[in-house]
C-alpha cells in the first residue's frame, strides 16, 4: 500500500468550505490519472476518465473535507473561541493540540482545552460532569495583541495529529475521509479496461450537509452513483455484538443502507457478485445513524441509482480513526473490478 500517499492525504488540511490546500494535493494526484480535470463552484475535483464506449457514466464521489472548526471570537487575552464544522464528540476533544491557520498563510500550534478548573480542584459532581463543546478553547500561547495580528475570526482550526501505522491497521485524525479519497486514486491506477465514463469526484462540505456531492451531481448527470466513505467498526471492548456494524480485517463493506440512502439494491448485488466472483473479501453495512455522499447524488435530478462503498474504521470523528490495511486494500480491488463492469447490467425497475 503507498502508505506515504495516505500519509499525506491525512495530514494535509481542511475543513468544511476550507479546502483549498487539501485540493491541491487532490488535485496533483489526479491529475495523471485523468483525460481531464476540473474544479466547480463548490470546489469540488472533478477527473474524468474516459472509458471505450458505449459505457454508462459512473460518479465516484469521496469527500475531502475532515471535520475541524473556524475562530469565532478573539477574547482580549488571546484566547479563541470556536464554531465546530461537523459531528464532534467533546469527550475527545479534550487536552489535544491544534493547528490554528492563519489568514496570512501562518499556522500556529496551540492546546485545546475545556474552560474547567484543574482535577485536583474540581468537586465530585464537577468530576463527573461531561464538557461541551462551547466551554472550548485554544490557546496559542501568545498575548491578546498579537495574536489578532496573526488571526482572524473564520480562520480554519485543525486537530494536530500524524497519520500512523500501527499493527496492521493506520491510525488518524481524518481517515474520515482522506481514506476513501485515497482509494479512489488507487483503484483509477487499477482498474482495466471498462467500457464506462468515470467521473472521480473529491467532494466538499460533505460534513456539513452533502453540499459538494449533490450539487456536482446536478452538474454532471451521472448514470450511477458511487459514494466512498468510512463507516463504523465497533468491534472494540464496550458495544454489544449486534451493534458492531462492521469489524475491522472482515473486508470491504457493502453497505444496504444508512440514514441517507437505501442503497439501490441491484448495485448491492453486482458489488456482492463482483466480490465473490474475484474472491475480495466483504461484509454487508447497515448503518441506522449517519449519511454519505451517496444520499446526495440518489436525490439528484430524476434519481440516480446509487450505492456506498465502506472502508471499516474503528473511532470515527476522533483523532484514532483506525482502519485495516487488508480493508482497504480490498476496496481499492473491489472498486477497480466493478468498474471493468460497469454497463453490463440494467438498475431500473421492470413494470408490474
Amino acid at each position: 500500500m503507498n502508505f506515504d500517499l495516505l500519509k499525506r492525504l491525512c495530514e494535509t488540511p481542511g475543513v468544511p468550505g476550507r479546502e483549498e490546500p487539501i485540493r491541491a494535493l487532490v488535485v496533483e494526484a489526479l491529475t495523471p490519472l485523468t483525460d481531464t480535470l476540473t474544479l466547480d463552484t463548490m470546489g469540488n475535483v472533478i477527473g474524468l476518465k474516459r472509458g471505450s464506449g458505449n459505457g454508462p457514466r459512473v460518479m465516484l464521489a469521496a469527500h475531502m473535507d475532515e471535520i475541524g472548526f473556524l475562530v469565532k471570537y478573539i477574547e482580549e487575552k488571546g484566547f479563541l473561541r470556536l464554531q465546530p464544522l461537523g459531528g464532534w464528540d467533546p469527550r475527545t476533544m479534550v487536552a489535544q493540540r491544534v493547528y490554528v491557520h492563519g489568514f496570512a498563510g501562518e499556522t500556529l500550534l496551540g492546546t485545546l482545552m475545556p474552560a474547567a478548573r484543574p482535577i485536583h480542584l474540581l468537586t465530585p459532581e464537577e468530576l463527573n460532569k461531561p464538557p461541551r463543546i462551547e466551554e472550548f478553547f485554544v490557546d496559542l500561547g501568545l498575548p491578546g495583541e498579537e495574536v489578532k495580528k496573526r488571526v482572524e475570526i473564520g480562520d480554519a482550526v485543525t486537530m494536530a495529529r500524524t497519520a500512523e501505522r500501527v499493527g496492521n491497521n493506520v491510525v488518524s485524525k481524518t481517515l474520515d475521509n482522506r481514506v476513501s479519497v485515497f482509494v479512489m486514486i488507487e483503484a483509477l491506477k487499477a482498474v482495466g479496461t471498462h467500457a464506462c465514463d468515470i467521473l472521480a469526484v473529491a467532494t466538499t462540505q460533505e460534513e456539513v450537509g452533502l453540499r459538494g456531492a449533490t450539487t456536482a451531481a446536478y452538474a454532471l448527470e451521472p448514470d450511477i452513483g458511487i459514494a466512498l466513505d468510512v463507516t463504523i467498526a465497533n468491534d472494540y471492548p464496550g458495544p454489544a455484538e449486534q451493534d458492531q456494524i462492521t469489524k475491522l480485517g472482515g473486508g470491504a463493506a457493502i453497505k444496504i443502507m444508512d440514514s441517507s440512502l437505501l442503497c439501490h439494491p441491484k448495485l448491492v448485488r453486482h458489488f456482492r457478485d463482483v466480490a465473490e466472483k474475484h474472491g475480495i473479501p466483504y461484509q454487508l453495512e447497515i448503518l441506522s445513524r449517519g449519511g454519505t455522499d451517496a444520499g446526495g447524488i440518489q436525490r439528484s435530478r430524476g434519481g440516480v441509482p446509487s450505492f456506498t462503498l465502506s472502508i471499516p474504521t474503528r473511532y470515527i470523528h476522533s483523532v484514532n480513526e483506525t482502519a485495516c490495511v487488508s480493508d482497504i486494500e480490498a476496496c481499492i480491488t473491489l472498486l477497480a473490478r466493478y468498474l471493468e463492469e460497469a454497463g453490463t447490467r440494467d438498475y431500473g425497475y421492470a413494470q408490474t
